[in-house]
């Protein structure tokens, strides 16, 4: 199978929401592995078992640390192992914004509730007070709102006559336990599936003005209306593997330089000359400003000179 994507698991105790990601990772047909289980608390039992099951782990007390300095150690073991995505369970530290945006759209949390109900803690208390027929759990991306990204998933859990917070939280443990190995896939697989890619390139190349998109060599193409073309997107380019966005360039030194410098990301696409280079979009940790900012350089090496200088008029104001 493709490589799988390297996931980094936060947590503060005994960790069995990172457990049932763990084991469900041991599954043959499962698109991500953890590469490190790290902490706050040297002493968090999750970490044994990570140790045990040949984990790599990380454990760094906070306490007389900023939390500044304290999230930049364990971003630098994160990178330190590869990871690609983070997966917050049961991490009871607030992280601070710059953390979150190194992160962005890559950092994934369990939380005990149908958000955007009952943000916070005591959330099973706080369902049975209001009456609810359903608690449950949902799994969403990191922001730096603490529980306000967007949700990627949720499973209600039927509140049950007599139930206390505890007996509550019992069965939405097992509901999360289901839950996030599954939506943890569906992201991760996302990140390098063609259709997925391909659609975030379109939404970005035809915000450019005055674009279209047409079909050429197979590959979709992107280009000012009536005129040249500046972005291709090559899904497996004559059986290369590669999902990738060709865009315009200075020429051969640029091509060269982007490429000795980051091999990993950028290459020369075949038959396409000095003018343009791929930009990998496969490999699960894209920087979509980035690529944005590469569509728009591009459409402004094509767009007529009376298109561009309006446009720059206008960003002037």
């Amino acid at each position: 199978m493709p490589d799988r994507a390297k996931v980094a698991v936060l947590i503060s105790g005994t960790g069995t929401n990172m457990a049932a990601l763990l084991y469900a990772s041991r599954a043959e047909d499962c698109p991500y592995e953890l590469v490190l289980v790290a902490s706050n608390n040297p002493e968090a039992p999750g970490l044994r078992l990570a140790e045990a099951e040949g984990v790599a782990t990380f454990a760094l007390p906070h306490r007389g640390m900023s939390r500044a300095g304290h999230d930049a150690a364990i971003d630098a073991a994160l990178r330190e192992h590869g990871a690609e995505y983070v997966a917050l369970a049961g991490y009871m530290r607030i992280l601070t914004p710059e953390f979150v945006a190194r992160w962005e759209g890559r950092m994934l949390n369990i939380h005990p509730s149908l958000l955007p109900k009952y943000k916070g803690l005591h959330t099973h208390g706080q369902a049975l007070e209001r009456g609810d027929t359903h608690a449950g759990c949902s799994v969403h991306l990191v922001t730096a709102e603490l529980d306000d990204g967007p949700v990627l998933g949720q499973t209600p859990v039927a509140v049950l006559p007599g139930d206390t917070p505890d007996s509550l939280a019992a069965r939405v443990l097992i509901a999360e336990h289901q839950l996030y190995p599954r939506v943890l896939a569906a992201h991760v697989r996302r990140e390098r599936d063609p259709l997925w890619l391909v659609a975030q390139v379109r939404e970005r190349a035809l915000a450019q003005p005055e674009t279209d998109e047409t079909t050429s060599h197979g590959m979709p193409c992107f280009g000012v209306i009536g005129g040249k073309k500046f972005a291709y997107v090559a899904t497996n380019h004559h059986g290369d593997g590669r999902t990738a966005l060709l865009v315009k360039i200075s020429g051969a030194d640029e091509q060269a330089q982007l490429i000795e410098n980051d091999p990993r990301s950028y290459y020369r696409p075949a038959y396409f000359g000095d003018a343009w280079i791929g930009i990998r979009l496969d490999l699960g940790d894209t920087d979509w400003d980035a690529i944005e900012r590469w569509l728009n350089r591009s459409w402004r090496s094509v767009a007529p000179k009376k298109l561009t200088r309006l446009l720059e008029a206008a960003e002037e104001f």
